[in-house]
């Protein structure tokens, strides 16, 4: 009967995670290696790139949520297609740590061709970052 009631709860919040990526096309995590957890309460700022005016513009920003997630950038129903870039603001989250670190910001320039989902995580340490297309 556990098994059965454990089963259920798996499926539903796996219907109410992939429900959530079908409603924003761009999600981001940060992995923090140097602790093997992942890093909540980071701010992250999305900005679009104008290639004609050579310009950035602020879209959003928001904070990792306790997993170091943010699933909802970018609302699918608009047109997302361009070039943007994530910056991971970093100093706070090692500085509440008393973590000395190199990486004041991070940046990640990516660029959206289509209406697919796209995820851009970044694993972290205090001197190093890495980064990848997710899915």
């Amino acid at each position: 009967m556990k098994s059965l009631i454990f089963s259920v709860l798996f499926a539903l919040l796996s219907i109410g995670t992939s429900a959530q990526k079908n409603n924003f096309q761009l999600s981001t995590h940060i992995l923090d290696i140097s602790k093997g957890i992942p890093a909540p309460g980071v701010k992250i700022k999305l900005e679009k790139y104008n290639e004609q005016s050579k310009t950035w513009s602020f879209v959003d920003e928001k904070s990792t949520d306790t997993n170091g997630r943010i699933p909802d950038f970018l609302p699918a129903e608009k047109e997302n297609l361009g070039i943007f870039k994530l910056t991971y603001y970093t100093k706070d989250y090692f500085k509440k740590d008393n973590t000395e670190s190199f990486y004041p910001f991070v940046e990640v320039v990516f660029e959206i061709k289509d209406k697919n989902h796209y995820h851009v995580p970044i694993t972290l340490s205090p001197y190093g970052y890495s980064t990848y297309r997710g899915s």
